[in-house]
């Protein structure tokens, strides 16, 4: 028999794709993150109740930033544990770039 084009295994160059990231290490990247983003998303909600607490001349309340600083710090220190560790993962799934560009390269 004659063989006919080429055969299965010859399709061109073949590129290989860059490493992916575990899912392991993926979960202990999202754990890790998620409580820095409640610690880090609590403490700026909580210095947005004092911005609005002085924006709005609402009662003081002695020692803390604002009376109620705690449900600021609750909705802050949610949104904060869940967007962190989704945008270290999302740039961490990017490709990486293909060839650094040097500064040298460009003169």
């Amino acid at each position: 028999m004659e063989e006919r084009g080429l055969k299965t295994g010859d399709r061109g160059p073949k590129t290989e794709s860059p490493p992916k990231v575990s899912t392991v290490r993926k979960v202990a990247i999202g754990c890790f993150t998620s409580w820095l983003g409640l610690v880090s998303g609590a403490m700026v909600a909580a210095l947005l109740s004092k911005f609005t607490a002085f924006i709005t001349k609402s009662r003081d309340c002695d020692g803390i930033p604002s009376c109620n600083w705690y449900i600021w710090a609750l909705y802050g220190g949610v949104v904060g544990a869940v967007t962190l560790p989704v945008l270290v993962l999302w740039v961490l799934g990017k490709p990486a770039p293909a060839e650094p560009v040097s500064v040298k390269d460009e003169f």
